[in-house]
This record gives C-alpha cells, sequence and structure tokens, in this order.
C-alpha cells in the first residue's frame, strides 16, 4: 500500500500479529463458533484446525454453485479454503488473498498436507495470491462468491468501506459476499477502539449492528441476508476499562450484487408474515402473494408494511436475524 499515513500504521499492527500467528498457533485469537465441516472424503489436516482464526461459518456449502468461481480473503492457515475446493474442484476454482507473506507460505505448506490427506484434492484448485483486502489482486466482474472472515472488523470504518466496495468490484451481478464478523452490543469506547493490538486481536474493532449493516448497504448491495447472529465474546469492566461489561456478536451476512431498489434495499432478518383471512390468496399489490395459513419469510421493508395495514388477519413476527432464503421482498 506504500507509506502508511497515521491513520493507517495500526494495519502494520495487524500484520505483524498475524505474521506471528503464522509461526505459532494462536487459540486464543479469535474464538470459533461453528465446527468444520463435515463432508465425505473431506479430511482438515491438524495444523489447519491449529490456525482456525474466526469467529463464525463464512459460507455454507447450499451457497455454493458447481461452476463457481470464489474468492476468499484472509487466508489463515487454509482451513476453510480448502474446505471451498471441496466443491470447486478445478485449477483456480477458489482465489486466496493474503496480506502477509508469512500467512501465505504456511498455507501453502498447509495446503500440501492437505493432498497427502484427500486424494480428491490438489494444491492447484487453490490460487494463492499476495494483496491486500483494499487493493484486490482480482479482475472486475469475476468473481460468483467472495468471502471473508473476522478480518474486515480490524479495519477502521474508511477501510471498511474501501474492503466492501473492492469485494463489490470483483462480484459478477447477482454474485455473493459471505461475511462473518464481531460485531458490537453498544459502540466500543474511543480509548479501546483506538488501541491498535486490541483491534488486531478482534476486539475492539465492532461496530454496532447498525453500523455493520450500513456500511454493506453503501457498498451497493441490494439485497442483505442476515444468516445468524450469537454472542461471541464479552470485553468485561474489570480488564477493559468500562462501567459495565460489553457484549460482541458474532453476525454472518450474505450481501447479494443485486441493483439497489428505489426504496432502499432488501434486507432479511428472519421475519415472517402469516396470512389467515377469508380469501385463499392475499396480494398486497406489491408483487407480494401470501397463501392463507402458509408462513412466508419477508424483508424488513416488506414486514413493515404489512404491519401497517393493522390488518386483523396478519401476524408478523419480529427479527430472529437466522435466514435461510426461500423469502419475499
Amino acid at each position: 500500500m506504500g507509506s502508511l499515513g497515521k491513520d493507517e500504521q495500526y494495519l502494520d499492527i495487524v500484520r505483524d500479529v498475524y505474521a506471528q500467528a503464522a509461526t505459532t498457533p494462536q487459540p486464543k485469537l479469535c474464538c470459533t463458533t461453528a465446527p468444520i465441516w463435515q463432508l465425505p472424503g473431506l479430511k482438515v489436516p491438524t495444523v489447519m484446525q491449529e490456525m482456525n482464526y474466526g469467529c463464525g461459518t463464512t459460507v455454507h456449502p447450499a451457497d455454493i454453485g458447481s461452476d463457481d468461481t470464489i474468492l476468499y480473503v484472509g487466508v489463515g492457515g487454509g482451513m476453510e479454503v480448502l474446505q471451498l475446493a471441496y466443491f470447486a474442484r478445478r485449477p483456480g476454482g477458489v482465489i486466496a488473498v493474503d496480506a502477509v507473506g508469512a500467512m501465505l507460505e504456511k498455507a501453502q505448506a498447509n495446503l500440501q498436507v492437505a493432498a497427502e490427506e484427500n486424494s480428491w484434492f490438489e494444491p492447484g484448485f487453490v490460487s494463492l495470491r499476495e494483496g491486500d483486502a483494499l487493493a484486490l489482486p482480482v479482475p472486475d466482474i469475476s468473481v460468483d462468491l467472495a468471502a471473508q472472515n473476522c478480518l474486515f472488523n480490524v479495519f477502521t470504518r474508511e477501510h471498511l468501506d474501501r474492503a466492501l466496495s473492492e469485494m463489490y468490484r470483483v462480484l459478477k451481478p447477482r454474485g455473493r459476499l459471505s461475511l462473518s464478523d464481531p460485531i458490537a452490543t453498544r459502540p466500543i469506547p474511543a480509548h479501546l477502539a483506538a488501541d491498535p493490538r486490541l483491534r488486531a486481536e478482534c476486539l475492539s474493532g465492532a461496530l454496532t449492528y447498525e453500523e455493520y449493516m450500513a456500511a454493506i448497504v453503501r457498498a451497493g448491495f441490494g439485497t442483505v441476508e442476515v444468516r445468524a447472529r450469537v454472542p461471541y465474546r464479552v470485553l468485561d469492566r474489570e480488564r477493559y476499562g468500562l462501567d459495565k461489561h460489553l457484549l460482541l456478536e458474532s453476525v454472518e451476512v450474505v450481501a447479494i450484487k443485486d441493483p439497489m431498489p428505489e426504496d432502499g434495499p432488501c434486507v432479511f432478518t428472519g421475519r415472517t408474515a402469516i396470512y389467515f383471512g377469508p380469501e385463499e390468496v392475499f396480494d398486497d399489490g406489491k408483487g407480494h402473494l401470501l397463501s392463507r395459513d402458509l408462513p412466508l419469510s419477508v424483508c424488513d421493508k416488506t414486514a413493515e408494511a404489512l404491519q401497517r395495514l393493522e390488518s386483523p388477519h396478519f401476524l408478523v413476527t419480529g427479527s430472529t436475524f437466522h435466514y435461510r432464503g426461500g423469502g419475499s421482498c
């Protein structure tokens, strides 16, 4: 990235932390909240499991198409790119980018181990590239699925906007961006947000849920799906100089490169509408057909519009922050 300004110097510390993690596994660097994939014929080497630096599930197998070109940013020990290569079994089917040379070298070595333990896998299935999330070494409109796990939360807000814009740039129309990051249940105090080591350790760079979602929308994604939102860590008042404990959560989001609707993005947070009126089907005149007695997943805009009808024949649930598709916006 060239010379760093004052506001960018934290990136040096982030890279130092992960360079150390490349040579010596750091089990407390992140707190993974999801199990390793259990798939027929897939064996994840122990050395990869020891370097599993993440905060949730980045990509679900159901989101991966058979011909997808997949981009993964922040390689770590290579576990996630191995899992993705299970589906993209062709040369360069997975592009893996990392800014830390030592981490790329370790990932390359780990992928060689994976090839010895998995008869189906060839290291050439993964194209390892040294590069920056703020300037991806990937052509425009060339990727079907992009993903990152517990990386974007270390960025400042300006850099987060740049990283999201880069992901948007490389995605094809209708391409998907899968994200997993810590978020904060209230704003991170300034004395913690300014600590670059805590930021590198995925503790003090977290935005609130509202701020995080707003950043995704600013990048241009017209559809955003919240797949999960669960407890991650606690910043306790004694160790972190707080007036009260601060809960961090892990949020999993899929953002789709759809055109932005005139009335704003379609954001799915697990809300459901059920119609139980006298007609077999209710038509709201905006493209939503609700069959009587059958629940329909709806985006937040549609849920709020149906609630404004004040009809006695609707039940509209609140956000569960758990959505798996099939809804209507």
